[in-house]
């Protein structure tokens, strides 16, 4: 018996299979001699600054469900990359970011990327018996009820693991 216990993993396979998918749509983008270096990751938030404006990172992040520190890693990273860029807030502690004329030209192609990518996920889940779309809404029922985390915390103390 190995002590590897990263050998088996449940949802892993599904963390590869979204990485597959991404990797994929990468591809599509690498096409488009003006879209050198977006990232597939970055698409939601370049389309939400495109329909509403410029927003602060805060607000941002707040409108896409990530953390402002997760959002403004990743404000830098595009506007490094030419997608974005950032000027002082309202109130001198706040960065507003805007879509450079560079990320405004890839809106039409984002945008259409998008509608394609939910297009074949539709595909995908009609030929499945079971939509991915429902077992996630499933999950996130049971975890309602009672959060990863508790249970986590649960488990962990009734194997006597050390804490986290």
């Amino acid at each position: 018996m190995s002590d590897d216990v990263t050998v088996e993993s449940l949802w892993r396979p599904l963390h590869l299979l979204m990485q597959r998918i991404d990797d994929d749509i990468a591809r599509s983008y690498e096409a488009l001699p003006d879209a050198r270096g977006l990232r597939p990751s970055w698409v939601l938030e370049l389309l939400r600054l495109n329909a509403r404006g410029p927003m602060t990172i805060r607000a941002l992040a707040d409108s896409v469900g990530k953390t402002h520190s997760a959002l403004s890693q990743k404000v830098a990273a595009m506007a490094r990359a030419g997608f974005v860029e950032t000027g002082d807030g309202s109130d001198g502690r706040t960065r507003q970011v805007t879509l450079t004329e560079r990320g405004q030209a890839l809106v039409g192609r984002m945008r259409a990327e998008w509608r394609a990518t939910e297009g074949v996920l539709a595909e995908i889940e009609a030929e499945t018996p079971y939509p991915l779309s429902q077992a996630v809404r499933d999950l996130e029922a049971v975890l309602g009820r009672k959060s990863f985390r508790e249970r986590l915390s649960e488990r962990l103390a009734a194997e006597s693991a050390p804490p986290l």
